[in-house]
């Protein structure tokens, strides 16, 4: 075993074995030293035993389970076909996958192979698609049959492959009769790029996060430390490809581990049937967005027996009822974490440590967390960065093709989260909110600029700020406060073209839900204040009101079903 692999799992032995005792894994937890390292080859590979690995278990019935042994084999049978493909190493992939087999043996044949995956949600648009394919410069797209008609009219030259047959797409099942040793061309540089996200701002199309085969893969030990996933455990997330979350809990955070990665595959959610799963498949650590967890204190959760030992969420904070109700039932926390695209596991309420109500927790080993003020000074209160004089190995590469953006975020040697946090004390650190705009709906993460791009497409629309509007299943949902264009009447019918038009070109978690039609305040250079609109919503949805001319899309039954 090569120096450094040993190195990385010097580091992984050391987290779970200090799982309980965070001021020892604090203390003494070094990031490892690595030269080269490839974590499908030299890490997952080296897992390889008869322990079950990925288990998929489908709503309607049936299921399939399979090895640390299989995963590794399957992977190598995927790695060889790709590379006959003409996959090669630093080509960009595009990964458009559900919860199925496939996605899993792809990442890890990709990371084999040395090349870029670029996960992607099935939700995607075809304009979303078509930027993703050229900001990406993809090579190759992978993608589940029942999308590749998304793929029709876009540009560009790549190889296309599907899972499950496809007229015109390479069929992945080929894979396999490759073979299933596989050899490297030559060993992974760390710091080579392996995994490439998009992510939403508020003043420009979503970024484009490069990280390495050690940011990642390795920079997980803190989403593993901070989980207390175990190996043997059996671990469910609630989460679709495409997002960040999903690598961090649905792959490298367990897989770091040794556990078994538990998949519930469903068309529609239903609280009942999930706790169900949690039940009979003996789920022993469990993930899911505040959504999730305020549907599921809607049933009386005592009657169900969980063997849930560790229960977690993550994406906003989490209401305390919801937390005590949870820990009245079954005897367990739910414990915050806080994290970016950017980043893996930075501050979260670990196994074992008093939790303060409200707080999402410390920071994480191997994390150097400052708050800073506006004028730049450390402080109680102020903007949660990382100290890059210890750079933490978990932090992004930077922003491809984006060198001016990456310097900005990385100014004045500090990390700039755009997050805005409170410390006390004790060093517990609670959410303040966004420096920026971008807002979280249900579990994703949403951009106004590209929300208002789409609206002011339509001929109505003279201006339009979108802002988050308080929801109490969604915690928000978009809302646009529209100028309209002269001559044209505030009206139902207006509301009604506006609506449809987005839903038309957004993809169904990005849809416009409620609109107003009002005058936008500004500041004397021009900018708009989405900050006293925000407030304003907040306290009108508070009271229950609406706007003299606001319309919501359930008001609208011509809606229903496009």
């Amino acid at each position: 075993m090569a120096d450094t692999t040993l190195s990385f799992q010097a580091a992984r032995q050391f987290l779970l074995e200090h799982r309980s005792d965070y001021r020892a894994a604090v203390a003494g937890f070094r990031w490892p030293e690595l030269n080269t390292f490839n974590w499908a080859l030299d890490h997952f590979d080296a897992l390889a035993s008869d322990q079950p690995a990925l288990w998929i278990v489908r709503d309607g019935g049936g299921e399939e389970k399979h090895s640390f042994r299989e995963m590794s084999e399957r992977s190598n049978r995927v790695a060889n076909w790709l590379r006959a493909q003409g996959v090669r190493r630093g080509d960009r992939v595009l990964l458009m996958l559900g919860n199925e087999l496939a996605l899993w043996e792809s990442m890890l044949a990709l990371m084999k192979l040395g090349a870029v995956m670029i996960p992607a949600t099935t939700l995607l648009a075809r304009d979303d698609i078509q930027d993703r394919l050229d900001r990406g410069h993809v090579r190759h797209v992978i993608c589940g049959a029942a999308n590749v008609g998304k793929f029709d009219g876009v540009a560009g030259s790549f190889t296309r492959i599907a899972v499950g047959q496809a007229p015109g797409w390479l069929d992945f099942g080929d894979s396999r009769s490759a073979s299933p040793r596989y050899v490297p061309e030559a060993p992974t540089p760390a710091g080579d790029p392996m995994l490439l996200y998009f992510t939403s701002g508020t003043t420009s199309k979503p970024k484009l996060v490069l990280h390495s085969h050690q940011s990642y893969p390795v920079g997980h030990l803190s989403t593993m430390y901070w989980i207390g996933v175990q190996p043997g455990d059996v671990h469910l997330n609630i989460s679709s490809p495409g997002w960040g979350k999903h690598a961090w809990s649905s792959f490298f955070a367990p897989w770091n581990a040794g556990a078994c990665i538990f998949v519930y595959q469903y068309e529609r959610f239903d609280a009942p049937t999930l706790l169900d799963v949690l039940v009979r498949h003996g789920i022993s650590s469990f993930c899911a967005p505040p959504t999730v967890w305020r549907m599921l204190i809607q049933q009386d959760l005592g009657a169900w027996k969980v063997r849930v030992r560790e229960a977690l969420s993550a994406g906003e904070p989490l209401n305390p009822e919801v937390i005590e109700r949870v820990r009245e039932a079954w005897g367990v926390t739910i414990r915050d974490g806080f994290g970016q695209t950017e980043t893996t596991c930075v501050v979260g309420n670990s196994p074992r440590q008093p939790l303060k109500m409200g707080s999402m927790g410390r920071p994480m080993p191997g994390y150097p967390v400052v708050l800073l003020d506006e004028d730049g000074n450390p402080s109680d209160q102020g903007e949660l960065c990382l100290a890059l004089a210890q750079r933490p190995l978990g932090l992004m590469l930077g922003y491809a093709d984006d060198p001016a953006k990456t310097a900005d975020v990385q100014r004045d040697g500090h990390y700039h989260t755009g997050d805005v946090a409170s410390r006390d004390g004790e060093g517990y650190i609670t959410y303040v909110g966004r420096a920026d705009d971008v807002f979280k709906s249900s579990d994703y993460r949403l951009s106004p600029f590209e929300l208002e791009s789409v609206l002011l497409e339509h001929p109505a629309v003279a201006e339009a700020a979108v802002i988050p509007s308080p929801d109490p299943l969604r915690l928000a949902v978009p809302k646009a406060v529209i100028v309209l264009a002269a001559g044209t009447g505030a009206d139902r019918a207006t509301a009604l073209s506006i609506l449809a038009f987005c839903r038309e070109r957004l993809a169904p978690y990005k849809r416009i839900r409620r609109i107003e039609f009002a005058e936008l305040p500004k500041t004397i250079s021009g900018k708009i204040q989405r900050g006293k609109l925000r407030r304003a919503e907040e306290e009108r949805r508070a009271g229950g009101g609406r706007g003299a001319a606001e319309y919501w899309d359930e008001d609208f039954a011509e809606l229903k079903g496009r």
